[in-house]
């Protein structure tokens, strides 16, 4: 089960840290992912990072702006999200694939599980 936190509002240029924690003795060994939806688009890849988080992979959107970083003994991966857009307004998924590859995952259908999403709002 995956718990996603940390969206609000926030204005151009601020910063958000989304948190998704998850239950289970087996998080360490799960490749993770965050995507987002914006109303009316399909869902998008934000940022991936493999079981042990020595890779990440970012969309060329968010590149130099988010961070994807784990913490394996506290079973949380979070997105720091900085210089944000109003463009990034999205509901944000995180999402956990029961595998433990040395490439982070950038599509949907290579992940097993999802979290109920959390919105982030951008104000220009």
């Amino acid at each position: 089960q995956l718990q996603a936190s940390g969206g609000g509002l926030v204005q151009a240029g601020g910063s958000l840290r989304l948190s998704c924690a998850a239950s289970g003795r087996t998080f360490s060994s799960y490749n993770m992912g965050w995507f987002r939806q914006a109303p009316g688009k399909e869902r998008d890849f934000v940022a991936a990072i493999t079981w042990s988080g020595g890779t990440t992979l970012y969309a060329d959107s968010v590149k130099g702006r988010f961070t994807i970083s784990r913490d394996n003994a506290k079973n949380t991966v979070h997105l720091q999200m900085d210089s944000l857009k109003p463009e990034d307004t999205a509901v944000y998924y995180c999402a956990a694939a029961k595998i433990s590859a040395i490439r982070p995952f950038d599509k949907p259908y290579e992940y097993d599980y999802w979290g109920q999403g959390t919105l982030v709002t951008v104000s220009s």
